[in-house]
């Protein structure tokens, strides 16, 4: 899919929205990504999911090993669960409990088992960070992480590749150095909070 492609999908379902946010890293936006407002059509979710695939697929060829995917909740599952179904593999995620994301509901990850980590936006990656030390510390392997939306203008680094479906880095600010709070525009925080 082309950039401009996935741009009018996420402007169509209204998963593109401008104003004044307070994203899930802390920081300050005029534009923020609802996935969930995109992933609630399955068929539009699954033709994302199905592109970043064969996105990674271009890049490390067929060869790849993937045994499962795995998300951070909540925001992850939909893509996750998407992903897992372009493979043929199990979809698991990790969720919040005390603060850190974990393994529940008997979900498991063994030895020597390779995974994708997928999640529908990135901005820090700390969310994707905490999900592959999980998979590393169970001895399970990262072979990638696959995002829809990669935010991060390149900061987000990790020790597998990242492949995102579209890359777009939009203006962002600390609260204290933001001019849309200067303004007095009231804050929103769309997510899943």
């Amino acid at each position: 899919m082309k950039q401009e492609e996935i741009f009018k999908v996420f402007r169509e379902t209204n998963a593109l929205l401008s104003g004044h946010f307070e994203l899930r890293s802390g920081l300050h936006s005029d534009q923020f990504f609802q996935c969930a407002l995109v992933l609630q059509h399955p068929r539009i979710a699954e033709r994302l999911c199905k592109a970043v695939v064969e996105k990674l697929r271009a890049e490390r060829g067929h060869s790849l090993r993937v045994d499962g995917v795995i998300s951070p909740a909540l925001g992850g599952i939909p893509v996750g669960h998407e992903i897992g179904r372009a493979f043929g593999v199990r979809a698991i995620f990790a969720e919040k409990d005390e603060g850190k994301l974990v393994l529940r509901r008997a979900f498991q990850v063994k030895p020597g088992e390779h995974f994708i980590v997928a999640e529908d936006v990135v901005t820090r990656g700390g969310r994707v960070q905490e999900v592959m030390d999980i998979v590393k510390a169970r001895g399970g392997i990262v072979e990638a992480v696959l995002v829809l939306v990669n935010r991060s203008g390149g900061r987000a680094q990790f020790d597998a590749p990242l492949v995102s479906l579209l890359e777009w880095e939009p203006s962002t600010w600390p609260p204290g150095e933001c001019p849309l709070c200067r303004k007095g525009v009231p804050v929103e925080h769309p997510g899943s909070r």
